[in-house]
């Protein structure tokens, strides 16, 4: 399965904030959106400058002991995104979500934003993906399938 094929799935809607708000701002909408990244933009349809993530949220709070409201985004997202293309396997998201330690990877085509995905939602089309494949091979095991051909279609 290809990212793509996951971000069909869900929605292509990719939440952002203005590296000038507040993380105070960027609690409020995690929580409103329920969700544990959002991207940064200062302007909309504007470049990506990076990403704030809960994980980004806690180091700040530990390394500057201030309130939220006096932290900027700016301060405390990470700049370096990693990416992937909608024509990766899932598998190469894995690995890049693995080796790179994140949990929300950007998904990008031609330099435009495509969607992001978690690891939640690469966790679940990697089950639906064994799950098909097990119910295609009881199938063949039990006489439905007639060939190794028909378990692959």
């Amino acid at each position: 399965m290809i990212l793509r094929d996951v971000l069909e799935k869900k929605s292509h809607e990719v939440h952002t904030i203005s590296s000038h708000a507040t993380v105070d701002e960027v609690v409020t909408e995690l929580v409103r959106f329920n969700i544990g990244s959002l991207l940064v933009r200062d302007a909309p349809g504007g470049p990506i400058l990076g990403i704030i993530t809960e994980r980004d949220i806690l180091r700040a709070q530990a390394a500057h002991r201030a309130p939220l409201e006096q932290l900027l985004v700016a301060s405390c997202m990470s700049r370096e995104l990693i990416t992937a293309q909608p024509e990766d396997d899932i598998t190469v998201a894995m690995g890049l979500m693995t080796t790179h330690r994140v949990r929300h990877l950007p998904v990008v085509r031609d330099n435009e934003l495509y969607g992001i995905v978690s690891i939640g939602d690469i966790v679940k089309a990697h089950h639906d993906e064994l799950e098909l494949n097990c119910y295609h091979m009881r199938s063949y095991i039990q006489g439905g399938a007639s060939s190794v051909a028909d378990l692959l279609a």
